[in-house]
């Protein structure tokens, strides 16, 4: 269809495209990278499947690129309607557009051609992708006149994408060996000459080719009788009457590739490391032309023969030679890596261990003395006093241990600082000092870089001291639920036999909201109860509500706007279920001093609204999610604000989300990436403003996941800088005095078993019985696909969730025949089109309850 994105299909089975297309270039539209808008010209040059582009043709010239993509390892999609060529190399997305339809199809035909010939040029030198063994400088220089090759020059061309993503296809990722393993390849003499074998095999080849040539000259120009009479050799009998030409045909190892090319890896299996080159077994003899019979021979043709058999004779035994050198080292490699795992723990992990026993010990004689300093201090009390005197020894007891859990002694630190060479201390800011604590933190990214004294509030989330219980909830009748689960009933289900490219394929560039995925790719909690989980540091709020200066109130709400994006660190593997239109969710949390309820108002454009109320504060936001699949990735837009509002000082916060990237969706690892620009202000008061920048990951930086920004007065002039890790933790100051603001709370026990859900979300399906008579019928935990999945029956959660999502259409259809619009029981639409409270939810809880009302039957 002209309106829709259309896939551009690769190499398949025995497809073959050795003709070596023609150079391409020209002037294109290229969308500006984030965080810039627009699109601007850029001059690309197409060669050999490799996209280049600079500024000017005169850049392309020097040398001077902006860009290098590989469009073989690329997976193309077009867009007619549009004249748009999308280009997903997984790190990074290439949007270009053209301005004529003429020269559109121009390009996507050079960009297909391009792509076969670059496909087929990996399929036949897979090794030269992966430079892990065999980097370009030690091909290059040991074979004279290698640059001037088809492979020579691909391999110099090739970025460094390319070889991450031929690297990951590795069939073992040991962090911790990375440095020793490098350092075994590079002092390897084996492996250096295996890599000189096989450069010799190439110096071979061409030679073999050449005798191939020089035959057939002499094929063609010798007499049908005399080439007949020298076909009748050693290698063929008397009888065979005809003779074929050699030609060169590659084939891929491995299962066939669909859609995108899969790369060998060298450690698959011997076989395939020998199948490296497939130039050297699938040499086919095609019989073309017929000859008759005569008796002359030429010495000429004869002597090329033997040549030929005299190179074929090299290319095998040092093919040989390099195969034998290959199963030795990864012999060697083997018998490394079960050494270093079946090894005794390392000094540093013996004392690290040692120093927490001390660390402990320390802690439990501490609480103990405080004990009984306490117990002496009740014998002095009036006997008035004396009665209470056990609950107050009790509570007194608590508030004062609790802040030495985390507390290591200057000797203990002494030790661990021995042992583990990056650590920090960091001081918890815009409060009080008058409980600082130390602890040992694993954050390697800002070790050394920021001071002492860190806040055992802040590290523990612990705000029950300075939160009420609100009026609301206890006029509802549902107690604290101080004994909340911390497992499923089941583990997620395992995954990878399905097929998500079968199910992408034909959706390239839609809105993925709209296609059907099956149930296990699903998580049991749903788009309103994602919507909760960024209130799980709420208590962020909390300080900002008793912040007096407005700059300090500003990094609170900045900390609360990162800290929404933790719990998505763990979750790229899974997506929520949609809520259907009128599904509720609601979630009263004495301990944490809120009440949040949702409701999806829309189905067409999917839009979810929620409303939370504290003393402290209160949040409203309502979102869409646009989803769009590019081939490797899949991008996640949301629109929508944000807002928050603090009552003691009148403020109204409103921000923006970022866009998240999950990446390496259809093979591997899945891992997901927020990039983008979050500008917070107060709507009420203009004395300051904060940005914060989600930075996009480079293959060549290592430190992804970064965020910074700062808070800025109205004048533009910074008071407050930010940095940190989205995922972990975000500092206030400079890098060499810094304060941890923020800090994500450890992951439960096996959470890989439960969907990499954090401690709060393993709560947010949790149905008690204290809860359940105040829940309307529609609420997202009486969902039954849901709660099957939850429970590990993945049968009756496909079959229950194609039977709501039928529900759902028969509702849709009757409400379009009558002319009817489906009203938010809710929520309600403002002046500027957003979702608010309507203020009915709480009241209806209250009186007369949702059990005693006409709900709409969802499910």
């Amino acid at each position: 269809k002209q309106d829709s994105w259309e896939i551009v299909e690769g190499l398949r089975g025995a497809m073959n495209c050795t003709q070596e297309p023609q150079k391409q270039e020209g002037c294109l539209l290229k969308k500006r990278k984030w965080p810039l808008k627009g699109w601007h010209k850029r001059y690309f040059f197409l060669d050999r499947g490799i996209l280049k582009y600079s500024k000017c043709q005169a850049d392309i010239e020097r040398g001077k690129l902006h860009g290098c993509i590989d469009v073989g390892l690329s997976v193309m999609s077009v867009k007619k309607s549009t004249k748009c060529i999308d280009l997903d190399t997984e790190e990074q997305i290439y949007h270009l557009k053209v301005k004529s339809q003429e020269l559109f199809d121009e390009w996507v035909a050079k960009l297909r051609h391009h792509r076969m010939y670059r496909q087929n040029e990996i399929s036949m030198f897979p090794h030269d992708v992966n430079n892990l063994f065999f980097p370009a400088s030690t091909t290059t220089d040991s074979v004279p006149g290698f640059c001037d090759s088809a492979p020579g020059r691909k391999a110099g061309s090739l970025t460094k994408q390319n070889s991450l993503s031929a690297g990951g296809n590795l069939s073992f990722s040991f962090s911790s060996n990375e440095s020793r393993i490098s350092s075994w390849l590079q002092s390897s003499e084996d492996m250096e000459k295996c890599s000189r074998d096989l450069s010799n095999c190439h110096t071979y080849l061409l030679e073999m080719n050449q005798l191939l040539q020089s035959m057939d000259v002499l094929h063609r120009t010798y007499s049908a009788p005399a080439i007949n009479a020298m076909q009748v050799g050693p290698f063929e009998s008397p009888k065979k009457e005809k003779r074929s030409h050699r030609r060169w045909r590659s084939r891929v190892v491995g299962k066939e590739a669909k859609g995108t090319l899969q790369v060998p890896s060298v450690f698959s299996a011997p076989m395939r490391l020998h199948a490296s080159n497939p130039n050297l077994s699938t040499i086919d003899f095609v019989e073309e032309k017929n000859y008759s019979d005569g008796s002359e021979t030429s010495s000429e043709f004869t002597k090329l023969q033997e040549d030929l058999f005299h190179v074929a004779h090299k290319v095998y035994f040092t093919l040989r030679s390099a195969f034998s050198t290959i199963s030795t080292e990864k012999e060697k490699l083997k018998q490394m890596l079960e050494h270093d795992a079946s090894s005794s723990p390392s000094a540093q992990i013996v004392g690290l261990k040692n120093a927490l026993t001390s660390a402990i010990a320390q802690n439990t004689d501490l609480k103990e003395r405080l004990r009984r300093i306490h117990a002496e201090s009740m014998i002095l009390d009036s006997a008035s006093n004396a009665k209470s005197s056990p609950d107050l020894v009790k509570e007194n007891s608590r508030e004062e241990s609790r802040g030495l859990v985390h507390q290591v002694s200057n000797e203990s630190r002494l030790s661990i600082a021995d042992s583990l060479t990056e650590f920090f201390d960091a001081q918890e800011v815009l409060l009080s000092a008058s409980s600082s604590e130390n602890e040992v933190s694993d954050d390697d990214s800002y070790a050394s870089d920021v001071s002492d004294n860190v806040s055992e509030d802040n590290l523990s989330n612990d705000m029950e001291n300075e939160r009420q219980t609100l009026d609301c909830i206890s006029e509802g009748g549902t107690g604290c639920n101080s004994k909340r689960r911390t497992c499923l009933p089941a583990p997620c289900p395992n995954t990878s036999n399905i097929s998500l490219w079968n199910i992408l394929r034909n959706n390239i560039g839609k809105d993925l909201s709209k296609v059907a995925m099956p149930v296990e790719l699903n998580e049991p909690l749903n788009t309103l109860q994602r919507l909760c989980e960024e209130l799980e540091y709420s208590e962020l709020l909390d300080k900002a509500a008793h912040s007096p200066d407005p700059f300090e109130r500003m990094v609170y709400i900045a900390a609360f706007a990162v800290s929404a994006y933790a719990s998505s660190y763990y979750r790229a593997g899974s997506k929520p279920f949609n809520p259907v239109l009128g599904e509720t969710y609601e979630c009263i949390r004495e301990d944490k001093g809120f009440q949040f309820f949702a409701e999806q108002v829309s189905h067409h454009p999917p839009i979810s609204a929620c409303h939370a109320e504290s003393v402290n504060f209160a949040f409203w936001q309502d979102v869409r999610w646009k989803n769009k699949f590019w081939g490797k990735s899949m991008e996640i837009v949301p629109v929508g604000t944000t807002h928050v509002t603090l009552p003691a000082f009148k403020d109204h916060f409103a921000w923006n989300k970022v866009t998240s990237c999950i990446h390496n969706i259809l093979s591997g690892q899945r891992w997901i990436e927020h990039y983008g620009e979050i500008l917070i202000r107060n709507l009420s008061d203009d004395t300051c403003y904060c940005k914060l920048t989600f930075i996009k990951a480079k293959y060549w930086n290592p430190n992804a996941h970064e965020i910074e920004g700062s808070v800025m007065d109205k004048a533009g002039k910074v008071v407050h800088r930010l940095f940190g890790k989205w995922h972990d933790s975000l500092y206030c100051g400079t890098t060499s005095s810094s304060n941890c603001i923020w800090r994500a709370n450890p992951m439960p026990k096996d959470y890989e078993q439960w969907y990499g859900f954090t401690q709060f979300a393993l709560e947010l399906n949790e149905l008690d019985l204290q809860t359940r008579p105040f829940l309307p019928s529609t609420d997202t935990r009486f969902r039954p696909d849901q709660r099957f999945l939850e429970e590990g029956n993945i049968e009756g959660a496909e079959m229950q969730k194609q039977r709501i999502e039928q529900l759902q259409r028969e509702r849709r259809k009757v409400l379009e025949e009558n002319n009817l619009e489906h009203q938010p029981r809710f929520f309600r639409k403002s002046n500027d089109d957003s979702w608010v409270s309507n203020g009915t939810y709480m009241e209806l809880r209250k009186e007369p309850g949702f059990s005693k009302l006409d709900n709409p039957v969802l499910w």
